[in-house]
């Protein structure tokens, strides 16, 4: 991909206007802004500077190719090999960082998972999910906080919802959003049959700053008193918060143990919630774009399957089967899975900067 020196140089004159505006900015806010839109910036700086000075070296190195000093002649031709051989690496590295990106892929996310069909077992897997995303943030260095949960009459979650707190973690868990189907004998089986169920998961990005307006009449606050494990931990008081969001019918809730702390908690994930479908509906609006990446986003679409027989992880969007199950349950190879759908997502977006370019 030849990509246009005027693109290049459009970076370049942005960075060099944010550090001289950096230099002149008193305004805090301005100030932590630009300093955002540095650090940003300042890998494809460093990856265009890179890639401006193979394209200068190549002429010089064409003009010694052909000169008069044979042994001269034939070390640039050595570096000019060695250099056209680097180009195009170059030129991809700079592509994928000037391509279209996810502008929420920094973002931190709250992730729900919910028992889908197969009655327990549905909900012993939701569980399973949970603890395989809770290992993989724990290798990450993620925080996990459990905003609500509803346990399943035989274990597991009839649904979960937390907060992944982290540098990147929708960018890397965007594409977990599904379906996803297991494959196994039940604990409860006597026979020994293998039985189908699933469980959903939705992964929405936690921008820092949500600028959505809510209006007190649009929204009504219920508490209510939270359900524990029993004993010591059953919640005596109606301080778990229920808000619904009357024009869309959203509801969020919170159920820790301070009523203050789940009216802030529930708040916040409404934004977030609200947020999310502002973000879908733009999505809807890009349809020919939404074809060309990895998943639609369509939390009914079914992902990926875990057969445990088989020891096996197949996820349907790439054709990606892989036979380390107890690894990727463990949440210790699950990048095995997101590597290459971040992958194939990364393809989609030079393509599309190959079509802008021509």
């Amino acid at each position: 991909m030849r990509l246009p020196q005027a693109r290049l140089d459009q970076v370049l004159d942005r960075f060099r206007e944010i550090e001289a505006r950096m230099g002149a900015a008193k305004d805090g806010q301005e100030i932590v802004r630009l300093g955002k839109e540095h650090a940003e910036l300042k890998p494809v700086v460093d990856a265009v500077t890179a890639l401006q000075r193979v394209r200068d070296e190549a002429p010089e190195l064409e003009a010694m190719a052909g000169g008069d000093d044979p042994e001269m002649a034939a070390m640039a031709r050595d570096e000019l090999e060695a250099l056209k051989d680097r180009l195009p690496h170059l030129e991809r590295e700079v592509a994928l960082l000037l391509a279209p990106k996810d502008k929420d892929e920094n973002a931190s996310a709250i992730l729900e998972v919910r028992a889908g069909t197969g009655g327990d077992e549905a909900a012993l897997f939701a569980g399973d999910l949970f603890r395989m995303y809770q290992r993989y943030a724990a290798e990450r260095g993620w925080r996990v906080e459990i905003d609500s949960v509803s346990e399943g009459d035989a274990g597991g979650y009839k649904e979960i919802i937390a907060a992944v707190t982290g540098d990147g973690v929708f960018g890397r868990l965007k594409f977990e959003s599904g379906v996803h189907r297991v494959q196994r004998v039940p604990a409860t089986e006597a026979q020994g049959r293998i039985h189908t169920s699933a469980a959903t998961v939705a992964v929405l990005p936690e921008p820092e700053e949500v600028e959505i307006d809510i209006k007190a009449e649009d929204i009504r606050i219920d508490t209510y008193r939270s359900s524990g494990a029993g004993g010591q931990h059953v919640n005596k008081t109606d301080s778990a918060v229920r808000i619904t969001h009357l024009p869309s019918g959203i509801v969020v809730t919170s159920s820790e143990k301070s009523q203050h702390q789940n009216r802030a908690r529930a708040m916040k994930a409404l934004k977030v919630k609200l947020y999310d479908q502002q973000r879908e509906a733009l999505d809807n609006a890009r349809s020919d774009a939404r074809k060309s990446q990895v998943g639609s986003g369509d939390r009914s679409e079914r992902i990926r399957t875990y057969n445990f027989p088989q020891g096996r992880v197949t996820d349907h969007r790439i054709n990606l089967t892989l036979y380390n199950l107890p690894k990727v349950m463990e949440g210790e190879a699950l990048d095995d899975v997101i590597d290459p759908l971040i992958a194939e997502d990364q393809a989609a977006r030079l393509s599309a900067l190959e079509d802008e370019f021509g």
